[in-house]
């Protein structure tokens, strides 16, 4: 008799244990980890829904009172024990219920319809099918689809349904009549929905710079001498790192392996694996959260399967089934969204290097910008350091010009085009190439204040501004609460009120009117709300079907554009005054990226910045493209205030839709804390970031430690007296460790 382990599929922390089973001998040879079963439980054996996390022969409690698993979930999709062990790794270092962590680790929960097709093939011999044939041009009634068919059907094997009746205009009762006869028949096989497009030729292998094949060659020696590492690629914008990833990629799977290749974001998608499919054709197939249920559910069949070697896409394609994995590539790697912003909180950095630990696979790592984290890893050795400094076809990095916006406000320039902007822009115009403008802000995107008393208008459900959108309406960006834009102040009556406009739509209309006969594009949340909206967009750029793009940083992140030779960088303090303590990198990162968009192509780049802090060393350092003089600084300054990646830093949030509730229960977790580490350092309970968000009020406990098994420890005590505790039962606690955005 063979026993079970398994977690019920309820998120619930009390109930975050194994139950053990037994498995019916009638199922047996049907039960094996990762499978959904229904069993009895609880005194009153109502049925629900398990994972299998472990089998066994010996029971581990008296089999009198276990009870038996009542059947397998048909629709299921079964996990390999390897994304057990990965969920177990995202409970332990993140903070969750196992049932959770299986969630995350599972991106297709169940089985979606299958897609079919019709195809029609010959049910006899080509001999007969002639005579068949022969049979019909005698007699002068015969049906000419009955005609048109046997005719095609002797020149291919098999003829798709859709291809017979539209195309060849076969009608469906000619064939049905053969199909009666025996003479053909039709049936119906599984087809894969394909979400990406089908690239116009295949291109060939690109032949790599020097600096190129030296990165992929030593990747490749490791490789093939079992010595499986994590890279660290810092290339400069345009050197070529996507090249150097595609020719190991190719090693790997002549080895017979499979890659998981992740982006940022879905921005990326289109041009991305635009190149990976030109090179290694119907093998790359895509994961993302726009997808329909049915295509998830086919890429995911096509990776089990193994009928495709590549998986491309955001955060989740990294748990993609693979079953030999031999290659793990994180593309930007810096990017936040890399940062899981539901429990379990996890980095796909970390956890990538951890699932590769599991297979004997290798992690690469590219960036213009790497994170802090990743390169102070780099340089301590713990990961290997890959430098490329120069661009992959030998062009020169853009010219840089910082704009003092205060020097343009005492001068009357009030617009948020600066003078030499305005100046650059009309040249380029003129010789017909293209110009990005970046601006880290949606829409107008303008919070409304009252000029007369200083009063912003907030969200009743949530303790932050409402936000002024066309068509006169405010919104809030975090519940969704609309309402119709105020023409006085509720709180004087003023008349006098009003938003700041400096969003992409209200700098789309400056552009427009200055050069009113450019074309203009605008890519933002706003304009890319369709399914296809990104590629739409990117497409008709690349295309040069407009001459301006405007957008937030979804435009200036990896892509390239051959013919722009100009980038404005519009406002570039709205980043760097981000209350958060990697204002200075996320600022660093995207100016640096937003400037290495300018002069990919033949043509010589400049990019603007328009600041009102041109000292700033973020600033200036972008303006350099001096990575190394902004990690030493940035670096020190983290050092001397204990922030990562020079230490460690747990966020806990508790949450009530009672504020007394939610203010007791962080005073008692903090309590918890102290008593489980006297020595650790303790910030808060205090309000969160955003104190109230959809009528429920958030309190946060930030603590820092030089150790991170320190702060799981602390995790685990929390977990613990959690558990055990009967009092603010309707409090919620979550944790965020090492936390890239203020909660």
């Amino acid at each position: 008799m063979k026993y079970a382990d398994l977690i019920i599929d309820i998120s619930h922390e009390r109930l975050d244990k194994t139950f053990e089973y037994i498995v019916p001998s009638e199922l047996e040879d049907e039960i094996h980890e990762g499978m959904q079963v229904v069993i009895p439980f609880g005194a009153g054996n109502r049925a629900i829904t398990g994972y299998v996390v472990g089998l066994h022969d010996k029971p581990k409690f008296d089999v009198t009172k276990l009870k038996p698993i009542a059947r397998v979930v048909k629709d299921s999709i079964a996990i390999e024990s390897q994304l057990i062990s990965l969920a177990a790794f995202l409970k332990r270092n993140y903070g969750s219920t196992m049932n959770q962590a299986l969630k995350t680790v599972i991106p297709i929960k169940k089985k979606e319809n299958e897609k079919l097709k019709k195809e029609i093939s010959l049910a006899v011999s080509t001999n007969q099918a002639r005579i068949e044939l022969n049979e019909l041009l005698t007699n002068k009634r015969h049906a000419v689809g009955k005609e048109r068919l046997l005719k095609e059907l002797l020149e291919v094997d098999v003829l798709d349904w859709e291809l017979a009746t539209k195309k060849l205009q076969i009608p469906t009762s000619n064939i049905r009549d053969l199909e009666a006869k025996g003479i053909v028949k039709i049936d119906s096989v599984r087809t894969f929905r394909n979400p990406h497009l089908q690239a116009d030729a295949t291109r060939g292998r690109v032949t790599l710079n020097e600096e190129q094949e030296a990165a992929a060659e030593q990747i490749k020696a490791d490789i093939d001498t079992g010595r499986h590492k994590t890279y660290l690629i810092h290339g400069v914008t345009g050197s070529g790192k996507t090249e150097v990833y595609m020719d190991v990629m190719e090693h790997v799977i002549n080895m017979g392996k499979q890659v998981i290749v992740l982006i940022p974001e879905i921005a990326l998608t289109y041009q991305t694996v635009m190149r990976f499919y030109t090179r290694f054709g119907d093998s790359v197939s895509i994961l993302n959260s726009r997808m329909s249920p049915g295509e998830r559910f086919d890429q995911f069949e096509r990776a089990k399967s193994g009928e495709i070697s590549i998986m491309v896409g955001p955060r989740s394609a990294l748990f993609t089934p693979f079953t030999n994995l031999g290659l793990i590539i994180i593309d930007e790697e810096h990017e936040p969204s890399y940062k899981s912003e539901v429990v379990p909180r996890y980095h796909a950095r970390e956890t990538a290097v951890y699932r590769a630990s599991l297979t004997g696979a290798t992690v690469i790592l590219g960036s213009a910008t790497p994170s802090l984290e990743a390169y102070s890893r780099a340089i301590s050795g713990e990961y290997q350091l890959i430098t490329l400094n120069n661009r992959a076809m030998g062009q020169d990095m853009a010219q840089c010009e910082i704009v003092d916006l205060r020097a343009e406000l005492q001068s009357g320039n009030r617009s948020m085009l600066s003078r030499r902007l305005k100046e650059l822009m009309a040249d380029r115009l003129s010789k017909k190439q293209q110009i990005m403008l970046f601006l880290n802000r949606r829409g107008l995107m303008g919070f409304v204040s009252c000029r007369a008393c200083g009063h912003v208008l907030k969200c009743p459900h949530c303790d932050v501004a409402l936000h002024l959108h066309a068509g006169g309406v405010m919104k809030c960006h975090y519940c969704g609460y609309t309402t119709k834009a105020a023409k006085t102040c509720p709180s004087c009556g003023s008349k006098y009120i009003g938003s700041f406009k400096a969003g992409t739509q209200r700098l789309e209309e400056i552009v427009k009117e200055a050069f009113p006969t450019a074309r203009v594009l605008r890519m933002d949340a706003d304009t890319t709300s369709g399914k296809n909206g990104h590629e739409e967009i990117l497409s008709a750029f690349a295309a040069h079907e407009a001459d301006v793009l405007i957008g937030t940083q979804m435009i200036v992140k990896g892509h390239d554009f051959a013919n722009v030779t100009l980038v404005g960088i519009i406002a570039a303090d709205i980043s760097l005054n981000e209350s958060d303590f990697h204002s200075g990198e996320r600022t660093f990162q995207l100016l640096t990226q937003a400037v290495g968009r300018a002069g990919r192509g033949s043509e010589p780049g400049i990019a603007v910045i328009q600041t009102y802090q041109p000292e700033n060393y973020a600033v200036v350092t972008s303006a350099n493209q001096d990575y190394d003089s902004f990690f030493k600084q940035e670096f020190a300054y983290r050092r001397l205030l204990q922030y990562p990646p020079c230490s460690h830093i747990l966020g806990i949030q508790v949450s009530s839709e009672k504020q007394a509730d939610a203010i007791a229960q962080a005073d008692i977790l903090a309590a918890v804390i102290r008593q489980a580490d006297s020595d650790i350092i303790i910030m808060g309970p205090e309000d969160a970031y955003i104190g109230k968000l959809k009528d429920v009020y958030r309190r946060v406990i930030y603590v820092k430690a030089d150790e991170y098994d320190r702060l799981v420890r602390v995790k685990d005590e929390i977990d613990k007296f959690l558990l055990e505790q009967k009092q603010y039962r309707s409090t919620t606690t979550w944790f965020d460790f090492d936390p890239i955005s203020t909660i």
